[in-house]
């Protein structure tokens, strides 16, 4: 493996998550319009269904907003590497910028456009050490439209039966911004900053994967009746995923990340 070899496979991952929407959140979609009785909201599942499908068939971006791009990165301890995975990674955005991404990468206080992606801390890499000699890339990109929406909150120790509310609260003040039915990734305990890494990399999983705590509060969410687009509906969220972090006695963090309806994802393993 050679830094071209990540660079084309980290291309490869960027036009497939960007033109394919992953089957679990298809099939979600499907299900939330074969239970829909709202013909409003029908027909905003119906386009957004179709709109699904003509990206893949043109392998065009499925939305405008490309997103600000995410990695996440397993590296081996075995494996050994002779190149900065990092400057592969972004090699690959700015090759892919912008062609297949928009330019969304801007300075925070003079937000000067980078135009290829590229920038302070940007494109996003967690990297993470794990058992084996391979090489696991995720990509997610995240459009502020949902990104926006998302919060975090420092409850008491005492404090995990208001959870839930929390989590109602936030899609609630978010109403149709967020493009919705979302998908809502849960990041609890750790501390400030690390139970908001959880609430973004519990958006990896897939939604046929949810517990009965994450049921429970997706049920809650639903009962809002916010529906697709905001113009009222059964679904207003397709899933809640979550990701748990042991924190310090005295505290716990909460962190709800919000995902658009296209919730675009992919990886790949060298």
């Amino acid at each position: 493996m050679n830094y071209e070899d990540v660079v084309n496979a980290v291309s490869e991952l960027i036009v497939r998550a960007q033109t394919e929407l992953p089957s679990d959140v298809v099939q979600a979609l499907r299900r939330a319009y074969e239970i829909e009785e709202s013909e409003i909201a029908r027909k905003n599942l119906e386009v957004i269904l179709q709109n699904i499908e003509i990206a893949r068939r043109s392998k065009l971006p499925i939305c405008q907003d490309t997103g600000i791009p995410f990695f996440f990165v397993e590296v081996g301890t075995e494996l050994r590497l002779d190149f900065d995975i990092k400057k592969a990674i972004r090699e690959a955005v700015r090759r892919l910028t912008p062609s297949v991404l928009r330019p969304n990468a801007v300075h925070p206080l003079t937000r000067e456009n980078s135009g290829d992606n590229t920038g302070l801390g940007v494109p996003i890499v967690n990297i993470d050490l794990v058992d084996g000699d391979r090489l696991r890339i995720s990509y997610m990109p995240k459009g502020a439209g949902s990104e926006n929406m998302s919060q975090l909150k420092m409850l008491l120790p005492m404090e995990t039966g208001k959870i839930k509310r929390f989590v109602v609260e936030t899609v609630a003040r978010a109403m149709g911004m967020p493009c919705p039915p979302v998908i809502i990734g849960l990041g609890i305990g750790g501390s400030f900053d690390v139970s908001a890494k959880l609430a973004k990399k519990a958006l990896l999983r897939s939604l046929d994967s949810m517990n009965e705590f994450e049921l429970e509060i997706l049920e809650a969410v639903n009962s809002l009746g916010i529906g697709p687009m905001g113009l009222g509906g059964k679904t207003t969220a397709l899933a809640v995923l979550s990701n748990l972090n042991h924190c310090h006695t005295a505290s716990l963090p909460v962190a709800v990340n919000i995902q658009c309806w296209a919730n675009r994802r992919a990886e790949v393993i060298l």
